[in-house]
């Protein structure tokens, strides 16, 4: 439990003097009307009229999901924006500085570069899991933010929960829990220790386990203060109408989704079974994600094969930690085993 975190210290100055855009709309709370406020096409198209600014049918269905409350919950055009109103709400540029700890999603250090803030990384340790020593050493007064990918993109495995937890004890910034591939774990969401830890934010997305890439809808979860930061300094229409109604029939049809989860798991066994009993793959490591990180004599080669073949995975042998590795999302059925026929075929 942590008791000591100011959030009003670390908030950039311009962020809580900002007085964020409003539309008449706002101050409507009924659902049927006549629309003059906002220069619409007043014919009906279907989508004519702006949509919820504030997503409030959307995030009721999330919250019930989640076990959480509406008002704990920002979304975003994918995860990406969450990230970067992040920065923008907590980062001063040219002073503060984050700590992200690779090899992890390149985002972090995109983001970073886009509001000149500084970068402090500290590698991972050889089994994946964070080197907290490190990143506390690390920390210095002006670290505003630490990402943590569980499950880690792309080494596949979920980081042990006491750590990120030492982490969010012994730091006054804001702690970052990317969750994107949470759905494929059996450990715990980061979103049931809200109420433990006012510096707390969780990342989740549509865009996995969910099915809805296309779509880009992403998830913050955090205490109900960060989250009014991040909601004041969107865009005011930041998901757009057709976005929230596709995900609310996804999210009413949940039991689907969790065929897909079940179906990509079997598959991922499959996969990893079928990959060990192969003489190119050196080493399989383990996962908790929809991909496996593999590692090969010769990553660049086998890439480029596999193109060729018409069949598209990652290659991160120039990541650090991950030389030699290729990384292979779990496909279908049929598409699993066109790529187990072609590595075959490799030579």
């Amino acid at each position: 439990m942590k008791q000591d975190f100011n959030l009003d210290a670390i908030t950039r100055d311009n962020v809580k003097k900002l007085v964020p855009y409003s539309s008449a709309r706002d101050e409507f709370s009924g659902s049927k009307g006549i629309f003059l406020d906002a220069n619409e096409n007043p014919f009906d198209t279907g989508y004519n009229r702006y949509p919820d600014p504030h997503q409030k049918k959307l995030k009721e269905k999330i919250a019930d999901l989640k076990d959480t409350k509406p008002s704990t919950i920002f979304l975003g055009n994918g995860s990406d924006e969450a990230i970067d109103l992040i920065f923008r709400a907590f980062c001063s540029p040219g002073k503060s500085n984050v700590i992200i700890l690779p090899p992890t999603y390149g985002m972090y250090e995109v983001a970073a570069n886009i509001n000149d803030v500084e970068v402090r990384k500290v590698l991972l340790q050889n089994n994946f899991q964070p080197d907290t020593v490190g990143i506390l050493k690390a920390i210095d007064n002006n670290t505003r933010l630490i990402f943590f990918c569980s499950p880690n993109n792309p080494t596949s495995n979920s980081f042990q929960p006491e750590l990120i937890k030492q982490v969010l004890e012994n730091f006054n910034g804001i702690v970052i829990v990317d969750e994107a591939y949470i759905d494929f774990s059996a450990q715990e969401s980061f979103v049931q220790k809200l109420n433990n830890y006012p510096n707390l934010v969780v990342l989740q997305t549509f865009s996995k386990a969910w099915g809805l890439a296309s779509l880009r809808l992403g998830m913050a979860f955090a205490d109900e203060k960060i989250i009014s930061i991040l909601s004041r300094i969107k865009p005011p229409y930041n998901i757009n109408g057709a976005t929230q109604e596709l995900a609310i029939k996804v999210l009413e049809n949940h039991n689907n989704i969790i065929n897909y989860i079940s179906k990509i798991l079997t598959e991922r066994a499959k996969l990893i079974s079928a990959l060990s009993a192969m003489q190119l793959v050196k080493f399989i490591y383990p996962s908790d994600a929809n991909f496996i990180l593999i590692k090969v004599a010769d990553a660049k080669s086998l890439y480029n094969y596999l193109v060729n073949e018409q069949i598209v995975v990652r290659d991160r042998s120039k990541v650090e930690l991950c030389e030699g590795c290729i990384r292979i999302t779990v496909g279908t059925k049929e598409e699993n085993e066109m790529l187990l026929n072609a590595l075959k075929m490799y030579k």
